[in-house]
C-alpha cells in the first residue's frame, strides 16, 4: 500500500465516509466510547490483531470505557492511504454487532 501523504482533498473525501473520525494535526482520530472497561480493553485487543495483520499500528489510549485511536503514517508524518483503510477496518470491528 502506497506510503504517499494524501492531499487534504482525499482526506477530506475519505472522511465523509467515516463520519466519527476527525483530521487533526497530521493524522485521523476516533474516540469509541463502550459499556465499560472489559468492553474497551477487549475492543483494544482485536484493534491490535488488525494492527497486526496490516503492519500498521494505531497510537491510541483508554480510559476506563473510551478508547481514542489516532492514525499517522509515521514513515512520513502524514495521513496515507494506510491509515484510511485501518481505520476502516477498525469501524467495521466496532459495528459488527
Amino acid at each position: 500500500m502506497s506510503l504517499q501523504a494524501l492531499k487534504p482533498t482525499e482526506i477530506e473525501a475519505a472522511l465523509s465516509q467515516l463520519p466519527q473520525w476527525h483530521y487533526l494535526a497530521q493524522a485521523i482520530q476516533r474516540d469509541f466510547l463502550f459499556k465499560d472497561f472489559a468492553q474497551a480493553f477487549s475492543f483494544m485487543g482485536e484493534v491490535a490483531e488488525l494492527a497486526e495483520q496490516q503492519a500498521h499500528h494505531p497510537d491510541w489510549s483508554n480510559s476506563y470505557n473510551k478508547v481514542q485511536i489516532r492514525l499517522t503514517t509515521h514513515q512520513i508524518g502524514a495521513v496515507s492511504q494506510r491509515d484510511i483503510s485501518l481505520a476502516k477496518a477498525i469501524e467495521a470491528l466496532y459495528h459488527k454487532d
